[in-house]
């Protein structure tokens, strides 16, 4: 019966503006944990994921996912340059071996890690957060949602992420609206 009458509105998160995650970012001083948020708000990494990653899995502006969520043998990571410098500089400041995890830390830890990391800049921040961020600020640049989907997220349904993107504020649609045609 359950089943019947089941709520399908699709829930709606709040989307955090690109200003508020550069603080949040900018205000971590701990270099370890400052990667941790970069890698989810800007490569649209998953906290488990960023747990995960070893030295060998980190080629250029390359990141290698190793059992990926999507239960395919393996998915790609594409990060900024400047932050792929500043993960090699920690590998190698750290002296990290090889096949080690780059950061040996619990996944209750990383969640309190970013909790504690967006009340510093006031704000109830989670992990996934940044994820949803990554993929609407990349929307609303500009790039089309199916790279947003296929390369930013690795989703394999176009659906799952329309569920990620935030609403459209008036004043954004106005703005929009405004540089295509104004």
């Amino acid at each position: 019966m359950r089943k019947l009458f089941k709520n399908t509105e699709i829930p709606q998160w709040k989307i955090l503006e690109k200003e508020v995650v550069d603080e949040i970012i900018f205000r971590t001083v701990k270099p370890r944990n400052r990667l941790i948020l970069e890698l989810m708000a800007r490569g649209g990494m998953r906290i488990g994921e960023v747990l995960k990653l070893t030295p060998e899995d980190v080629d250029e502006r390359k990141l290698t996912l190793r059992d990926p969520k999507s239960g395919r043998g393996q998915e790609v990571v594409f990060i900024p340059q400047k932050l792929t410098d500043r993960l090699k500089e920690y590998i190698r400041e750290k002296e990290i071996e090889s096949e080690v995890r780059i950061f040996p830390i619990t996944y209750t830890a990383a969640r309190a890690m970013v909790k504690k990391a967006g009340l510093l800049a006031g704000v109830h921040l989670r992990p996934h957060d940044l994820r949803r961020h990554s993929a609407t600020f990349a929307s609303r640049s500009g790039v089309p949602i199916e790279l947003v989907s296929k390369v930013i997220l690795r989703h394999a349904n176009l659906s799952t992420t329309q569920r990620y993107l935030g609403k459209v504020s008036d004043v954004e649609a106005m703005r929009c609206i405004e540089n295509l045609y104004g």
